[in-house]
């Protein structure tokens, strides 16, 4: 039977040693499930699911993925008890999620590192990952009104990152934000930075996420808005970073 490891994201932090050396470098068929990845509010700073992205990207044979939605979810779960190559962690959020229908059909896993585009613009490009997609879309129709128009692309994967989707579109559009619900140092915007370097692909990249402080006990919705992560807030970085041309047009 596949081994399953259904864990918080911050409690996985305490075996990192035994993830390298007895699953990683053996490369053994391990499905970690990590739980309240993200910020979860009520549990104060040793609970906040921040690092997982980070700590597990840099090991060989690890393979990350993170879900838009329940719908999503449930076929991530398909893709990890499948997925037969090595190890393979399915990071989720605490609290609920879009409402949106679980699948009747089509069981069928994942392509390992295979992303989708969600919407299409031609003016910045917004890579998200997990639950911050559904924020990256709503960004997107902020940025319209200001006839900003944005690709949105559902990463899906950190590892391996889809580079045959991302690293065109980002050469083609010029402006790339990454946006994740974890830590921005060696985040997930940080391996889509390393990737488009590696591809000689140099384009202007805002990462956004959360930054290098400890994010203390408060509602995740406060939280979100005191580290600049709502829609309006991220928007309007998106704006100043890339626009500020016509912005000062507008005002002047």
């Amino acid at each position: 039977m596949r081994p399953v490891a259904a864990i918080y994201s911050t409690f996985l932090q305490r075996a990192y040693d035994q993830i390298v050396h007895d699953i990683c470098i053996q490369k053994l068929p391990v499905f970690f499930c990590l739980d309240r990845a993200g910020i979860v509010g009520a549990d104060g700073p040793t609970h906040q699911g921040m690092y997982d992205i980070a700590y597990l990207r840099c090991l060989p044979n690890m393979v990350l993925m993170a879900p838009k939605d329940e719908g999503e979810l449930q076929r991530m779960v398909v893709t990890g008890i499948n997925y037969t190559d090595g190890p393979i962690a399915l990071r989720y959020p605490r609290g609920n999620g879009y409402g949106v229908p679980l699948m009747e059909e089509g069981w069928e896993p994942l392509p390992i590192g295979k992303g989708e585009i969600l919407s299409q613009g031609d003016d910045v490009l917004l890579v998200a990952y997990g639950s911050m997609v559904h924020p990256a879309l709503q960004v997107a129709e902020i940025l319209s009104e200001h006839n900003i128009q944005a690709t949105v692309i559902n990463a899906r994967f950190a590892k391996p990152l889809d580079a045959e989707l991302i690293a065109p579109l980002a050469q083609q559009i010029g402006r790339v934000v990454t946006l994740e619900e974890g830590c921005v140092m060696g985040g997930f915007g940080s391996g889509v930075a390393e990737m488009l370097l590696d591809l000689d692909v140099v384009v202007p990249i805002k990462r956004l996420g959360v930054p290098d402080i400890l994010v203390d006990h408060a509602q995740p919705d406060q939280s979100k808005a005191d580290l600049g992560l709502t829609p309006p807030q991220i928007a309007e970085i998106v704006r100043t970073a890339f626009f500020s041309k016509q912005l000062a047009a507008v005002s002047s």
